[in-house]
């Protein structure tokens, strides 16, 4: 027989496989067996992600950021899925991965994942479920190298509970972050992921997503006060992927969070924190840090932002050094999922570049299709137009804390606000 179809032969053993063992956690038995079955499945389904290697999706081009590379990939649609209607963008899977057996079986293995979890979700005991998945992720995903799919499962779990398992998600990836018993590595990622899921699922509501960045703020002014130090990206490894995760979710999330009330005080101490001696805007990931700059000072977030200069194209020492051989300050987890039929299921959910308005757009037309079928925070009529530049500073113990609060984030004494 061919290799081929000995792949192939083998792919449909292993749905066959696994359509029983998710039969089985369904069943009678299912409470003695379920958090055997699905910490297995998850086992299967990382295995099969890191036999695909990065070189067969995707090349990083570095002299591009990557919300720009994203929109390049979007702009050009080339595939069509006739039987269901989607279009796909050109970088997804038909291209990029197409003929790759191993994503093909990996593709068909979630697909059958993600129908379990609806079933799971009718029959109202999607958390049940979720706690073993979330055992599996800890243990398994978020110590492998840069798994690119099998976060996936997780990340639709939460988008059909977001009340109960994406709170339950978030929490307990800041909950490693913040936890000084797991290793370095490990933290670093558990902040890489929360980044990305924060940003990019359409269900989590802007309250939520600002109380967890301000966990993320509170942790990093903690560091800069206990910590101190000057620019050194080895030993404040964490400190920087904490900042960057920061600056990430407000690159999609900006408006919305300028906009939820109780969260305002806090955006004061953002600018202190990043202008520390420790200099985390000259040590994270260009791209990241152009761009939240961007939109922080077209929100009237900061009062200045003439002190730096910014070229997401050029990446310094200091930001290569940051990431370490690894490259943590460029992974993010859940970029667009690039397998064809997995991405069906996901694409409802989930937050593209493309959609994302940021402030300094503010003058262009947003009609309602923009976002049609999608839950972004997003509120222009909110928009302040007070003046800019109204914040005074004074210094201690190396940050900079604010006396006054900036125009843009002044209470509103408006009937709206009441």
């Amino acid at each position: 027989m061919p290799e081929e179809d000995t792949a192939r032969f083998l792919a449909m053993v292993a749905v066959i496989y696994v359509e029983n063992m998710l039969k089985l956690e369904g069943g009678a038995i299912g409470e003695f067996v379920r958090s055997t079955l699905l910490m297995a499945l998850m086992d299967m389904l990382i295995e099969l992600d890191v036999e695909i290697g990065w070189d067969d999706i995707l090349q990083e081009d570095s002299s591009k950021g990557i919300f720009q590379m994203e929109l390049e990939n979007m702009d050009e649609m080339t595939d069509y899925d006739d039987e269901d209607g989607i279009e796909l963008p050109r970088e997804l899977s038909r291209k990029s991965l197409g003929g790759n057996l191993i994503a093909e079986k990996l593709d068909s293995l979630m697909v059958l994942t993600f129908e379990h979890l609806e079933s799971c979700k009718v029959s109202g005991r999607l958390i049940e479920v979720l706690e073993p998945l979330l055992d599996s992720f800890r243990i398994t995903v978020l110590t492998a190298y840069k798994s690119k799919f099998t976060q996936f499962v997780i990340f639709y779990a939460c988008a059909l509970d977001p009340e109960n398992c994406g709170v339950r998600f978030a929490t307990l990836l800041a909950d490693i972050f913040v936890c000084e018993d797991y290793p370095m590595p490990f933290r670093m990622s558990a902040v890489a992921y929360l980044a990305s899921y924060l940003s990019r699922a359409n269900f989590l509501s802007a309250p939520f997503v600002a109380s967890m960045l301000k966990r993320l703020v509170d942790w990093c002014l903690e560091y800069c006060k206990t910590k101190g130090g000057e620019i050194n990206p080895i030993p404040h490894r964490l400190f920087y992927s904490a900042c960057q995760a920061m600056m990430y979710v407000f690159c999609f999330r900006m408006k919305s969070m300028m906009d939820v009330a109780w969260f305002k005080s806090h955006l004061l101490f953002i600018e202190p924190m990043l202008k520390h001696k420790l200099s985390p805007l000259k040590v994270c990931l260009p791209s990241v840090v152009d761009e939240f700059c961007r939109q922080a000072e077209a929100a009237c977030l900061f009062t200045s932002l003439d002190e730096f200069v910014f070229n997401c194209s050029v990446e310094s020492e200091h930001s290569k050094a940051f990431g370490g051989m690894e490259r943590l300050d460029m992974f993010f987890p859940f970029d667009p999922c690039l397998l064809r039929k997995s991405d069906r299921f996901i694409r409802p959910y989930f937050v593209y570049w493309s959609m994302v308005r940021p402030p300094y757009d503010d003058d262009e037309v947003i009609s309602d299709e923009d976002f049609a079928g999608q839950e972004l925070d997003i509120d222009v009529s909110k928009m302040s137009i007070t003046p800019r530049n109204s914040l005074a500073y004074w210094m201690h113990d190396g940050l900079k804390e604010p006396r006054g609060m900036p125009a843009r984030i002044r209470p509103s004494t408006s009937p709206e606000s009441l």
